[in-house]
């Protein structure tokens, strides 16, 4: 029972949902963001409820399908009521931030630019061919989401701190998005999806990845002046951790790692931030 439901948690999406939501929170926090956002974490958590269920609406089960596709294969009726709730919800926020439509617009566009390669029709096939397309897209659409959104709507004036700390979630999503490229590289191969683990061999990949990683620790000690020490450390931890997951991501392929595990390291400095009242 107790599986059951922390696969319906995981699997539904509504898991990944709460993890936009936590992050939006910090941002709020860091970089001292004042708008309605109770009303656009609606927004986001309705919007990943969609998107996620959408795309995996879309993924069909393999022969040497994984548990989550197993899962969708059992639910798909499940999907798409999450599907439909989720794109009612997100409607409905939607309208109630209409006044700032320009940026909201170009997050549900970035959002559907990762999931539109597995449309059958022509239109869709091309981005598929697109290099490292699947990477980019989707860590542009979480930092976009959960870092650049709230700053845009909100009056907050533009400082380097806004720079620094939405080059930190790019760099750490970007890290934990190759993982998940790198775990998926045959199959990205046979459906013609180019991404940079399937352009770069392993040996230039992972020093692509340790780079990255590495740019997230520096982007998030130069947050040190607008903040506390706590706080630069909770930035810092899932960095680290991260760093030392690797060889365990490599060896485990199971959806546990990936969609619990590594999903959650990009909420976890909020969680920490959170739980510590680093604020």
């Amino acid at each position: 029972m107790l599986k059951s439901l922390f696969n319906f948690l995981l699997f539904s999406s509504i898991y990944i949902a709460l993890c936009a939501v936590i992050m939006v929170w910090q941002t709020n926090v860091i970089l001292g963001l004042h708008y309605d956002y109770l009303t656009y974490n609606a927004f986001v958590f309705f919007s990943t409820i969609c998107s996620y269920n959408f795309h995996w609406y879309l993924t069909p089960l393999t022969a040497s399908g994984s548990e989550r596709l197993h899962w969708g294969d059992r639910h798909r009726t499940m999907q798409i009521v999450f599907y439909v709730i989720g794109a009612v919800g997100a409607l409905y926020f939607f309208w109630q931030l209409r006044m700032h439509w320009l940026p909201l617009t170009g997050g549900a566009v970035l959002t559907f630019l990762y999931s539109a390669p597995k449309l059958p029709q022509r239109a869709f096939v091309w981005l598929r061919k697109i290099a490292v397309g699947k990477t980019l897209f989707l860590t542009s659409v979480w930092t976009y989401v959960t870092t650049l959104l709230p700053f845009f709507i909100s009056p907050a004036p533009f400082t380097w701190y806004v720079v620094f700390f939405t080059l930190h979630r790019l760099f750490l999503i970007f890290a934990i998005c190759i993982l998940f490229d790198y775990r998926d590289v045959e199959s990205d191969r046979e459906e013609g999806i180019r991404t940079i683990t399937t352009l770069l061999p392993d040996k230039h990949l992972f020093k692509v990845y340790y780079i990255v990683l590495g740019l997230s620790a520096l982007t998030a000690l130069l947050l040190w002046p607008i903040t506390t020490p706590a706080v630069v450390g909770t930035l810092l931890a899932p960095v680290l951790i991260t760093a030392l997951l690797t060889r365990k991501a490599i060896r485990d392929k199971s959806d546990y790692m990936y969609y619990f595990v590594l999903d959650g390291l990009m909420m976890f400095s909020a969680v920490l931030h959170l739980l510590l009242g680093c604020w």
